[in-house]
């Protein structure tokens, strides 16, 4: 069994133009790594985690990254760490596939 999870999980990840498809990477009872991968023109909703700490790493293309009342376009490879409770979300403003991680932890109680 490869040590490298991220090839096999995202394989089956193909959102059309404004859909968004997820799959868990990693599921433990501290952590949890997502990944999201964001047709053209799909928008991961503004929302925060308060009791908890997410990081996102930009794996694949740009994705616009909206932290509080910024966005700033993020190119693979990138990360952008947000602190427990800031709002965040990410849109796909470009004609290609972006695909990114999320990490959460602790998990929410």
């Amino acid at each position: 069994m490869p040590l490298d999870e991220y090839a096999t999980a995202v394989s089956d990840l193909e959102p059309s133009e404004g859909e968004i498809e997820t799959t868990e990477l990693v599921v433990t009872d501290d952590v949890l790594v997502k990944a999201f991968a964001l047709g053209p023109g799909a928008e991961l909703d503004a929302h925060d985690h308060p009791d908890s700490t997410n990081v996102f790493h930009v794996l694949e293309g740009t994705v616009t990254v909206v932290q509080g009342d910024e966005s700033e376009e993020i190119s693979a490879p990138g990360v952008v760490h947000h602190e427990r409770g800031v709002i965040h979300g990410a849109r796909n403003e470009t004609d290609e596939t972006v695909v990114f991680t999320a990490s959460l932890c602790p998990l929410p109680s």
